[in-house]
């Protein structure tokens, strides 16, 4: 398996397109389409919030319904939740509309929103982005690449990630595209993904696969803590590798797993480093543990800690804020055993050994700190699992952001 340049149009047989529609926005690409050239087994994973926007209920619909998807339309600006059956009502005249334009069935189109809780989309404007999407759809990057712009709302940057594998002397690949920056505390962040394969793959074999990777890496970051209305990632397999099909627990499934996790995991960390206001992706490693969910706990609760986020911001080594938040995830370790170390590209350093400080340099510790990529490793002592985790720091930029948003 090896990463590639790509996203969504890096599979066989995917094509994107993005369009301003105005939406919200009147200076950028609003709307996106992925469309497959042939109909595609379907996985999802959707948001634990008990408020759930109109695209998540019409796309959780059609996911377990187990029918066959051609497009996903998308819009960002607007998140179409809080909207009654009037947003229902959009999502359904998006799918038809989406439908006669492609020349397929209304229920083999997605669609996802993201943006401004409580208003209304705009449907004559998002019907004339459907128009122009059809029309500019095209397979190569650059498409790919237009359409991940598209969805982005606070973003800074676009998110995309694919990679290539070898199935039976077939080459597969997986690609996708996301976006994140804001409202992002998973449990399945606004965090929307769609990742599309070529790979020739059964529909319970898609399913586990995703359902896996989801639980190691997008419910494995943080922003803000809150967990969005629209949380949506979704795996579209339209066969065209022509591989022998992938079967649920062969060796063929395993190295899919791992290149799905690869372009996922991607995907995950550049959100957590495009946080609102971030300047540094903040990575947590729990190490020595007894079993993995301790591991998960110790590691989510050291980059959900508002105080060590505050730390890491100021390039200051509090490693007693970190202890305090391993201490309070609800796993229980014993933290006079704990080691710990920070890392980056200017080395790495121990702080403390055994649950005490040792008498560590400052300087250093502060110049590891500073880089725009920096990890804390606990050491727990207690076996041979492990689990990361990520986040970003947390500055004025993430209040100047917030305050205004809807405004």
């Amino acid at each position: 398996m090896r990463m590639i340049d790509g996203g969504v149009t890096a599979a066989k047989g995917f094509q994107a397109a993005a369009a301003a529609a105005g939406i919200k926005y009147q200076d950028r690409t609003d709307m996106a389409l992925i469309w497959s050239e042939k109909p595609c087994k379907t996985a999802g994973t959707f948001t634990t919030n008990v408020v759930k926007a109109a695209p998540v209920k019409w796309d959780r619909a059609i996911v377990e319904s187990q029918k066959k998807v051609r497009a996903v339309v998308v819009n960002s600006g607007i998140a179409n939740a809080c909207t009654g059956e009037e947003g229902m009502q959009y999502c359904r005249e998006t799918a038809e509309e989406a439908a006669r334009t492609l020349g397929v069935d209304p229920d083999s189109v997605l669609v996802g929103s993201t943006g401004v809780i409580g208003m209304q989309l705009p449907m004559d404007r998002l019907k004339a982005g459907i128009a122009q999407l059809a029309q500019a759809k095209q397979g190569d990057l650059p498409s790919g690449t237009e359409a991940a712009k598209a969805i982005m709302t606070t973003d800074t940057r676009k998110k995309e990630a694919a990679a290539v594998f070898e199935i039976g002397g077939k080459t597969v690949t997986i690609g996708g595209m996301a976006k994140g920056s804001g409202m992002i505390h998973p449990n399945m962040c606004t965090m929307l993904a769609f990742i599309t394969t070529d790979a020739k793959i059964s529909g319970k074999a898609l399913r586990e696969a995703m359902s896996r990777v989801v639980e190691e890496t997008y419910n494995m970051i943080s922003v803000d803590g809150d967990t969005s209305t629209n949380d949506t990632a979704l795996l579209l397999a339209n066969g065209m590798a022509e591989n022998e099909k992938i079967r649920f627990g062969t060796p063929e499934f395993d190295i899919f797993c791992r290149a799905l996790h690869a372009v996922n995991e991607t995907l995950a960390k550049m959100m957590a480093g495009d946080g609102e206001g971030a300047t540094a992706l903040f990575e947590a490693k729990v190490i020595g543990a007894g079993t993995k969910e301790q591991a998960r706990l110790l590691a989510k609760s050291i980059v959900c800690s508002n105080l060590t986020k505050a730390a890491i911001a100021g390039h200051d080594a509090n490693w007693g804020r970190i202890l305090c938040a391993m201490g309070y995830s609800g796993a229980q370790f014993d933290p006079e055993k704990v080691d710990l170390y920070f890392e980056s590209a200017a080395g790495k350093l121990k702080i403390i050994e055994n649950g005490i400080a040792l008498d560590y340099s400052e300087e250093k510790a502060t110049e590891i700190l500073s880089r725009p990529e920096v990890t804390a490793i606990a050491d727990i002592k207690e076996g041979d699992r492990e689990a990361t985790a990520w986040g970003c720091d947390l500055t004025h930029g993430y209040i100047d952001i917030n305050a205004d948003y809807r405004s």
